[in-house]
């Protein structure tokens, strides 16, 4: 075994310095770019139709909307295409509309969905005639 010379001891000190402080670094929760918080669990709960009250969903995904504008923070992707069905279930075209379209603007990816949704509450339903 052989021994370190005084001089390699001080060289392994500064590396093992950096190294802990780097890695301490790295340790750091990343910050979230959207405000989640319980909507996907209250998507959960729509979809599964586990006797939700719609209009209490919408109260709740309004009081989130409102709270991330209030943080200035971005509402998540589908959060309110979400809202829209939701309106749209209540029977609220208009709030239905707006926030499909405010979906698409907010995601361009998702324009050619909203707008086949938009397209839908925009055309007449054709009943269905006997044969």
């Amino acid at each position: 075994m052989t021994r370190l010379a005084p001089v390699a001891r001080w060289t392994r000190w500064p590396a093992t310095v950096v190294a802990a402080a780097f890695f301490s670094a790295c340790a750091q929760p990343p910050k979230q770019i959207y405000l989640w918080e319980n909507f996907p669990r209250q998507q959960y709960e729509v979809l599964l139709r586990s006797g939700v009250n719609v209009a209490e969903q919408v109260q709740a995904l309004e009081a989130h909307a409102e709270k991330a504008r209030a943080g200035n923070v971005p509402l998540p992707p589908g959060f309110r295409a979400h809202l829209g069905m939701l309106h749209l279930e209540l029977g609220n075209v208009d709030a239905a509309r707006s926030a499909w379209q405010a979906e698409k603007a907010a995601f361009p990816e998702s324009g050619s969905y909203m707008d086949q949704l938009l397209r839908r509450l925009d055309s007449p339903t054709k009943a269905a005639t006997p044969a």
